[in-house]
């Protein structure tokens, strides 16, 4: 077993020395924990390590079998200014420029209050998380290319993505499992706060997969239970479009947000909802498996076809490099949908579209039938197969070959290889989608669940996800901006509760 494997396997040991452990053997150990954490995942973690570090008792209680949550398949991207490892390359940072940039990309979109505190302990949490073994790969931090830069490098990531950052937390979780301050619950659903009479929160009651049920009390209570990106009603009332994509983690079912407004807090930020330029789906099944990404990104790969709307016109200049650009004027776009469209030319001549497939592979892709590659002989015929107007479509391409013929693109566009006009023609449906959650429970700058009239629920929190990623990356993509707030935020509470 290779390095990396077996320290991932060293940061399930805990998972795999409690996951038996029922309900009625924690109550024999105790009756009430210090802190009662809901969701053992980004927050999660780091909010029991801290808090066990401080002698506190501690109760992890998870709907999984293992720890972790989107750790698990999150491509863990943080970004933190101030670091030492940026001071050891002399890249001079600070946090204020790193909210700057967040309020330069969202437009002033992000909960400032949130945002400041999660940006002005965004380094000290990532200093702590390389002294306990995270290894960002090398040449790190860097600008990145998937969402907007910042002003200066400070975006880092490791070899295996989020499992870098649970192959670092993994082993303290046992340390404090061994040291008694830690009880894990897994396979277990929280179905209820309870509280006093005067509506303060005293813990939970929680559930296992047969049913039976079992109060938990707590001096406070932590949710971290993640957002409710898997659950399609939800996400598509909360989003207003439907959850199209099947990608996210199983578990982000949104009871957690239930859970606060069953106590009077309530969920904000759902205007705030963005989806990226667009993937290609599996299938048209809703939700449906991802299939395969584009490469959107002009620095990389100018592009040789034109992007279309359902109305089959153009709506972006295609070598536009703002990612934020792209993002934005597809949100406009009716169910942030759009059709990437060339000819034999630009099928013969360009480099691979596709990421990670060779042409080959794509042109295979339209002779096969599969879901959103279509291919005709004709322009109205293409837009028959796709689903748009014909004439529409016509005009667009006429359009966009006298740009190319005389160097004037209507849209300013200024990589114009080649007129589409070469039979057959081709099209690719192109969805937008969002694996996370945007809105979330509205917390204070304490991180306490509040009411709509910013009174707190006494003894009740929140950190992740949960927070909605429109709390720290307003109606944009903020590199790093879910990740890092999440273990910083489990931290500070880790810390002070």
């Amino acid at each position: 077993m290779d390095r990396s494997k077996r320290r991932f396997v060293q940061a399930l040991g805990a998972t795999a020395a409690m996951a038996s452990l029922s309900v009625s053997a924690l109550a024999a150990r105790r009756t009430t924990w210090d802190l009662l954490i809901v969701g053992a995942g980004t927050a999660g973690l780091p909010a029991a390590i801290f808090a066990a570090g401080r002698g506190r008792h501690v109760l992890l209680v998870d709907a999984a079998p293992q720890i972790g949550g989107t750790m698990h398949l999150s491509s863990g991207q943080m970004s933190a200014a101030g670091t030492r490892l940026q001071r050891s390359q002399g890249i001079i940072d600070t946090p204020q420029e790193h909210f700057d940039d967040l309020m330069r990309i969202s437009r002033g979109t992000i909960d400032q209050t949130i945002a400041r505190l999660a940006v002005g302990e965004a380094a000290e949490t990532f200093d702590w998380l390389m002294s306990v073994g995270f290894e960002p790969l090398a040449g790190h931090p860097v600008s990145g290319l998937a969402h907007e830069p910042y002003s200066k490098p400070r975006y880092y990531w490791g070899a295996r993505g989020a499992r870098s950052i649970l192959e670092a937390l993994g082993p303290l979780v046992d340390r404090g499992v061994a040291a008694g301050r830690i009880d894990l619950l897994l396979e277990h659903r929280v179905v209820e706060l309870t509280t006093s009479r005067r509506g303060a929160v005293t813990g939970v009651a929680a559930q296992d997969a047969g049913g039976a049920r079992r109060e938990l009390r707590a001096r406070n209570v932590l949710l971290t239970a993640g957002g409710y990106a898997s659950n399609a009603a939800m996400f598509e009332k909360l989003s207003g479009i439907p959850k199209f994509v099947d990608h996210s983690y199983a578990y982000s079912q949104g009871q957690g947000l239930e859970l606060g407004e069953s106590v009077g807090g309530y969920v904000r930020g759902a205007e705030k909802y963005l989806a990226n330029f667009g993937v290609i789906l599996a299938s048209e099944a809703q939700p449906a498996p991802l299939l395969a990404r584009a490469d959107f990104y002009p620095e990389r790969r100018p592009p040789w076809e034109i992007y279309v709307n359902a109305h089959g016109r153009r709506f972006i200049r295609e070598d536009m490099q703002s990612v934020d650009a792209r993002e934005q004027s597809l949100r406009l776009q009716p169910l942030m949908r759009h059709w990437v469209v060339f000819d034999q030319s630009v099928a013969e001549r360009a480099p691979p579209l596709i990421v990670d497939w060779e042409k080959e592979d794509m042109l295979a892709a339209f002779d096969s039938g599969a879901a959103y590659f279509y291919k005709a002989d004709s322009i109205d015929a293409l837009a028959g197969a796709a689903g748009l107007p014909p004439r529409e479509l016509a005009a667009t391409i006429e359009a966009y070959n006298y740009g190319v013929q005389t160097g004037n693109d209507f849209l300013g566009r200024r990589h114009l290889p080649v007129p589409l006009a070469k039979p057959p023609f081709y099209a690719i449906r192109h969805q937008g989608v969002s694996i996370t959650s945007t809105a979330g429970l509205a917390v204070d700058g304490e991180l306490r669940v509040i009411r709509r009239d910013g009174a707190p629920v006494d003894n009740l929190y929140a950190a992740g996800e949960i927070l909605g990623s429109g709390a720290t990356q307003g109606q944009a993509f903020c590199g790093g901006m879910m990740v890092t707030p999440a273990i910083t935020f489990g931290r500070l509470l880790g810390q002070r509760l």
